[in-house]
C-alpha cells in the first residue's frame, strides 16, 4: 500500500489567503506522502473555468511528483431534482479525470427531513440511489474514472448498507471508498465493518476518533453525537481508539494494494496533526 492524503485535512490552511491549494499539495510532499484526495473547490457553475483550473492543479501534481487519486464531491439523489443532480455530478466526474484522478468518490444522501414518517428507510430510498449511481459511473467509466460510494453522512455509513448499494448498482465501475474511522458515527465497531466491506474497496480513508460513552456529560467544542449519542472527536491517526492496525491488515488480506489517504479533521493544529499523523500510518502500515 502507499499513504496518500486528503487535502481536506489541511482544513484553514487551504484557503487563498494561507497555504492555498497548490500550497497543501507541496506540504503533503513534504510530508511523505505520494498520493491526494481533492474535494469540491471552486464554482461549478463556471464550467470551463472549472476544468481549467483543475487541469492547471493536475499538471502541478505532476510537476512536484504526487499522483491524484480520489476527487471526493458531495451529491444527494433523494432531496435534489434527480436529472439535474446527475448531470452536475457526470461534470464533477469529469473534473476528476481533468485532475488525473482515477477515482471519485460522490455522496448518496443525508436522508429524508424527520418531517417525513413514512417511505423514509434506507430499502424505501435504494431503488433511486441505485439507479443513479449506475447513471453516474456509467458515464464516468467513458472517461476512465471509477466511481465509489464513501461510509459517511450518517445516512448511507454502516456496512450492511454500503454493501447493499454497491450490489445493487452492480456495476464493476462501483465500489466502496472505505474510511475506516466513519463507521463509528453508525456506531459501528470499525474492525468489523472493514472485515464486510474489504472486498468492494477501491479506495481507503486512514481516520481516527477519540470515544466518549453518550451517558457520560457532555465534553464540549469538538466533539459530535454518534446515531446512538455517543460523543466522537477527530483524533491523530494513532491517538485514538479506531483499531488502525488491523483495519489495515484486514484490507490487505482482501487484496487491496492502493492508497491509505489520511483523513484528519481533529481539533489540533492541522499541519502537526498530520505530520505526527503520517508517521504513524507508515509504521502501523509498514509503508
Amino acid at each position: 500500500m502507499k499513504a496518500g492524503v486528503s487535502l481536506y485535512s489541511f482544513h484553514k490552511y487551504s484557503a487563498n489567503d494561507s497555504l492555498g491549494m497548490k500550497g497543501c499539495i507541496e506540504k503533503a510532499k513534504e510530508f511523505g506522502f505520494t498520493g491526494l484526495d481533492f474535494v469540491e473547490f471552486g464554482d461549478p457553475s463556471s464550467r470551463n473555468e472549472y476544468l481549467k483550473y483543475a487541469a492547471e492543479i493536475g499538471s502541478f501534481c505532476k510537476e512536484v511528483g504526487m499522483d491524484p487519486v480520489c476527487f471526493c464531491v458531495g451529491s444527494d439523489f433523494v432531496n435534489k431534482a434527480a436529472d439535474s443532480e446527475i448531470d452536475r455530478v457526470k461534470f464533477l466526474a469529469e473534473v476528476a479525470a481533468t485532475l488525473g484522478c482515477p477515482l471519485m468518490r460522490h455522496d448518496a444522501t443525508r436522508g429524508l427531513p424527520p418531517t417525513v414518517k413514512t417511505k423514509r428507510g434506507f430499502n424505501d430510498l435504494l431503488t433511486i440511489l441505485a439507479e443513479s449511481y449506475r447513471n453516474v459511473t456509467e458515464y464516468a467509466s467513458t472517461l476512465g474514472v471509477k466511481t465509489c460510494v464513501e461510509n459517511h453522512g450518517f445516512f448511507v455509513q454502516q456496512s450492511s448498507r454500503v454493501e447493499a448499494l454497491i450490489n445493487a448498482v452492480g456495476h464493476e465501475n462501483f465500489g466502496a471508498l472505505i474510511d475506516i474511522g466513519n463507521f463509528m458515527c453508525a456506531d459501528e465497531e470499525s474492525a468489523k465493518a472493514v472485515g464486510i466491506l474489504a472486498p468492494y474497496a477501491f479506495h481507503a480513508h486512514a481516520k481516527d476518533f477519540h470515544f466518549r460513552d453518550g451517558s457520560l456529560d457532555a465534553p464540549g467544542e469538538g466533539w459530535f453525537k454518534t446515531l446512538s449519542g455517543d460523543y466522537i472527536r477527530g483524533a491523530i491517526l494513532g491517538h485514538g481508539v479506531v483499531r488502525v492496525r488491523q483495519c489495515i491488515e484486514t484490507l490487505a488480506r482482501n487484496g487491496y494494494d492502493g492508497y491509505l489517504a489520511l483523513e484528519f479533521e481533529g481539533m489540533e493544529d492541522p499541519l502537526r496533526a498530520i505530520a505526527i499523523s503520517a508517521s504513524n500510518l507508515k509504521r502501523l502500515a509498514g509503508i
